[in-house]
């Protein structure tokens, strides 16, 4: 019995195209399997083509992975944004800090790749790649600059650099599955709280309404 020839011929793809077969197929990789998934073969299988050919459209495996994170930060940048410039100074800290658990709760994965992969030894990491990440503590330092008084500009970084990490932390864990290992509160619960408290002590806490004095009954005197 003959065996039905598989016609094997690939369709053309332009270089650009190429480009985000390339990234499209190692970004699910990513997303259900994680990074130790990604491999050349892995994602020229996905994508039908032999593993020489990504390298005719990215240097390395590196490369690749940076270009997934540099759009993941871009995302990451257009997410916080979106924070409403409306609402009041400690209220747009409180929405970033939130804007930002929920952008790495949406892609944990991807969010994880930041922090896992390392460069090989000796090879710099891009000055783009640092850029978007002072970025990100820009918008921080920006939210925070209506409280901080007369911080200096110094202080103001490290500032946001500290509530940052903090915040950081708590996204880490849970995005990792590891969070109910130090806490049973929900991750949104932690950040709040983190960063209610860090803006006490940067500003005193948040003043409450007026409590109105006690009736008198009838009987008292005035």
């Amino acid at each position: 019995m003959n065996k039905r020839k598989i016609n094997t011929r690939r369709p053309k793809h332009t270089q650009d195209e190429l480009r985000e077969l390339i990234l499209e197929a190692a970004t699910k990789l990513i997303d259900e399997r994680g990074l130790e998934a990604l491999s050349a073969r892995e994602v020229a299988r996905q994508i039908g083509y032999s593993p020489g050919t990504l390298y005719n459209v990215f240097k390395d495996r590196d490369e690749i992975i940076l270009t997934i994170q540099s759009r993941l930060l871009d995302k990451l940048a257009v997410h916080l944004d979106a924070v409403q410039s409306t609402r009041g100074d400690r209220e747009r800290v409180v929405a970033l800090a939130d804007s930002y658990l929920a952008f790495t709760q949406a892609y944990p994965k991807q969010w994880n790749l930041l922090f896992e992969h390392r460069l090989i030894e000796g090879k710099p990491t891009p000055d783009w790649y640092q850029e978007k990440i002072d970025g990100l503590m820009t918008r921080v330092e920006a939210a925070l600059g209506p409280l901080a008084g007369e911080k200096s500009p110094t202080s103001m970084q490290l500032s946001a650099r500290v509530l940052w990490a903090g915040v950081h932390g708590i996204t880490s864990l849970s995005t990792a599955g590891k969070l109910a290992s130090i806490s049973n509160e929900a991750a949104q619960t932690l950040v709040t709280n983190l960063v209610s408290t860090y803006l006490d002590g940067l500003t005193g806490p948040a003043s409450k309404p007026a409590q109105r004095p006690p009736k008198k009954s009838s009987g008292q005197s005035a």
